[in-house]
This record gives structure tokens, sequence and C-alpha cells, in this order.
């Protein structure tokens, strides 16, 4: 490539990038002036209705442009799946119900790799599919492990790590999650009772 030619190249791609640039600030300013808020280019760039289409969720599901997706994900209708998500469905199925929210920074795995690193490969992974019921809650930072199932009208505190299934309308919490309590109805307004059995 002669001299010419690279100062060509740095000149397009110096106006490419002012380009750039400025559709960036626009969104910044659009995202600012509608909704108070800044997000980083993945997310502000990214319709979330649109990829849910295009992943096959339901209708109404939204899924930030920051979260990953491998394999075999069935989301339900209304659901919310927020930014630094992974959903893992690559190692057996993962379905997730209709009316969820799928906080920030969520883990969902159908695999894990300890016996396989503890024996050296010697072991396979487990596998195992992973399913929530509707009208969940997973708080922010949780880990649900492969093999869970989540009932229906359940809540999954923050920072939680569910290896165990939990009955619809309970709440857990903790790492190993626990159960703090269950969910009741007045009317259609929901009551978290903790400390209480069902």
């Amino acid at each position: 490539m002669t001299e010419k030619n690279m100062a060509v190249d740095a000149e397009a791609l110096g106006l490419w990038q002012d380009c750039l640039r400025e559709v960036l600030d626009a969104r910044a300013r659009e995202l600012r002036e509608k909704f108070d808020r800044s997000l980083p280019l993945q997310d502000a760039l990214s319709d979330r209705k649109d990829r849910a289409r295009s992943l096959g969720f339901a209708e109404n599901a939204t899924i930030y442009g920051s979260a990953f997706v491998y394999g075999t994900v069935r989301v339900g209708p209304e659901t919310w799946v927020g930014p630094n998500v992974i959903l893992d469905g690559a190692h057996a199925p993962l379905t997730i119900g209709a009316w969820c929210s799928i906080s920030a920074g969520v883990h969902i795995y159908t695999h894990d790799t300890v016996t396989w690193a503890l024996s050296g490969g010697r072991s396979r992974m487990k596998q195992a599919p992973v399913s929530i019921g509707d009208k969940c809650y997973i708080g922010p930072q949780s880990i649900i492990a492969a093999g869970t199932e989540i009932g229906t009208c359940c809540v999954v505190a923050a920072n939680s790590f569910v290896n165990a299934d939990v009955p619809d309308f309970t709440i857990v919490g903790g790492s190993p999650a626990r159960v703090l309590g269950h969910v009741e109805f007045n009317g259609d307004t929901p009551i978290l009772q903790f400390g209480k059995a069902l």
C-alpha cells in the first residue's frame, strides 16, 4: 500500500468515525431527554423488542443488547430480560414464563463443569434443563444452577445462588438459596410474607 492510499484510508476512517460519533451523540441526547438515562453503546443502539423477536421470544418480551443468549432459550410474553444477563440454553433447554423480570446481571445455566474440572476431564459436565414459571422476579446478580425448576409467582432475592427447586409462590434468597417466605395476594396486589411457611 502506498503512502497516498494510506492517507486516503486514514481520511476515510476519520470521516467514518466523525459520522458515527454524531449518531452516537444524537442517540445519547435522545435517551437522556426521553428516558433520563445513559447507556453503553450496545444497549443504546439496540431495540429490546426487536432483539427479543429475532430470538423467537414471545410477544412483547424484551432483552437488552448486552445480554448473552446461548442455545435453546424460550421466553414468554411480556418478560423483561435486563442488561448483562446470561441465558445459557446451550446444553439443555431453558424456559422462562410470561411476565417475568430477569434483573441485571442474572446468570441462568443449563450446565456446569465442576465434576469435569475436578476429574481432569474424566467426568462429564452436568447438563440439565432449567424452567422458570410465569410471574417470577429474579433479583440482580442471582445465579440459577442447571436442573433447577422455579415455580409460578416466585421471588429470588438479589445475589442468590439457586441450586434447588422453588415451589410456586415462594420467596428464596441467599447462597445457597433458602426459603425466606411466600407470596400472597390481596385482590391483584402481591404481598410478600417473610418468615412464614406456606
